[in-house]
C-alpha cells in the first residue's frame, strides 16, 4: 500500500524585501508596536513579547489568532498566525540609516486549506501580491 508523499506538498516561502531610507529602530517600531503594525498592516493587540497571543484583525475573515515565537529587537520578530502560518520581519541595518526589510511568510502546503475553507495554493497567491502592496506601506510610513 502506498503512503502519500508529504514532503514535496510545500509551498515557497513568500519573501519581500525592500530597503527603506529609515533608521533600523523607526523600522522596528513600525513592525513590532501594536500601533507600528496597526498603521501599515492590521489592527492588532501585539506586545513584543515571545509566548504573547494576539490578534489581528482581518477585516471580513474576523479576529485571526497569533502567538509570538521570536523576539531579536531590533532585527527580528516572528508570530504564527493562525494554525499553518509563520511571519516573520527581519531587518538589517545598512549604511547612511537606511534599513533592509525582508518580509517572510511561510507555512503553505498544497494539501491544506485555511481556517476559512480556501486552499493554500489559492490564498498564497492572492497573500504575495497583498504583501507587496503591505510592504510599500510600511515604507511609505517609516519614510514619512
Amino acid at each position: 500500500m502506498a503512503t502519500k508523499n508529504t514532503t514535496n506538498s510545500m509551498l515557497p516561502d513568500i519573501r519581500h524585501t525592500m530597503v527603506f531610507q529609515a533608521p533600523i529602530q523607526k523600522v522596528w517600531e513600525a513592525v513590532s508596536t501594536s500601533e507600528g503594525l496597526a498603521a501599515w498592516f492590521m489592527p492588532n493587540d501585539l506586545q513584543p513579547m515571545v509566548g504573547h497571543e494576539f490578534h489581528l484583525n482581518a477585516g471580513p475573515f474576523g479576529m485571526s489568532p497569533c502567538k509570538v515565537i521570536e523576539v531579536d529587537p531590533p532585527h527580528r520578530l516572528s508570530f504564527r498566525w493562525g494554525k499553518d502560518w509563520t511571519v516573520t520581519f527581519e531587518l538589517k541595518e545598512l549604511n547612511k540609516g537606511q534599513t533592509e526589510f525582508t518580509l517572510i511568510h511561510s507555512g503553505w502546503d498544497v494539501n491544506k486549506v485555511t481556517e476559512f475553507g480556501e486552499s493554500h495554493t489559492i490564498v498564497r497567491n492572492r497573500m504575495d501580491q497583498g504583501w507587496a502592496k503591505l510592504c510599500k506601506s510600511l515604507g511609505a510610513c517609516v519614510e514619512a
